[in-house]
């Protein structure tokens, strides 16, 4: 892969890893509610299991889809039901910043991971990448592309749990925190109906 082609890559991981969609809204969710620290097994979550999804969907999981066309309209209604399933329970949230008790906690590292197998933007971002960048799907080319996704990817998600453990500051009454956190559901819910259009 040439330095043009990689500098191409590069800028389209650091577009599509930093614009808003359901990872980066509910890490900036879990960072105002539960800090960077408790939300950091959520943030590598995210991005090891972005690369993951990237390389296996380079090396030929969407052929499933080739081969039972219907699947695809399952993995579509599940996602929309996970997402909304994620988007009440956000909404739902009156932990008060900070705490550590409460029914809500933040994703693990396993949940963030495996959540970007129903994340309708991730998808959308591993078949581009995959496309545009390793056309052949040579294992060699499919690994690069998910290496430098993983090295923008990562700075880029912290940035969004870092502003939202910021907004702790705004979010110390239970009022502000509950009108928050129906925000960004609204947010997620938003993302999900644009991203499936």
């Amino acid at each position: 892969m040439n330095i043009e082609l990689l500098s191409a890559l590069a800028l389209f991981a650091l577009v599509s890893s930093v614009t808003p969609g359901p990872n980066n809204l509910m890490l900036m969710n879990s960072g105002a509610n539960f800090g960077f620290r408790r939300t950091l097994p959520h943030l590598l979550g995210v991005t090891i299991g972005f690369v993951i999804m990237l390389v296996l969907v380079g090396l030929g999981v969407m052929q499933l889809f080739d081969v039972f066309p219907l699947s695809y309209q399952l993995l579509k209604v599940l996602c929309i039901a996970y997402l909304l399933y994620l988007a009440y329970k956000i909404a739902s949230n009156k932990t008060p910043v900070g705490a550590e008790n409460g029914d809500t906690k933040p994703f693990t590292f396993v949940q963030a991971a495996l959540f970007q197998w129903v994340n309708p933007k991730a998808w959308t971002m591993a078949l581009s990448a995959v496309s545009v960048y390793a056309p052949s799907k040579g294992i060699g080319a499919v690994v690069i592309v998910g290496v430098i996704f993983g090295l923008v990817n990562l700075p880029c998600v912290s940035a969004w749990t870092l502003l939202g453990q910021k907004l702790q500051i705004c979010l110390n009454r239970p009022e502000r925190l509950q009108a928050f956190n129906i925000f960004m559901a609204i947010l997620l819910v938003a993302s999900v109906l644009f991203s499936m259009l």
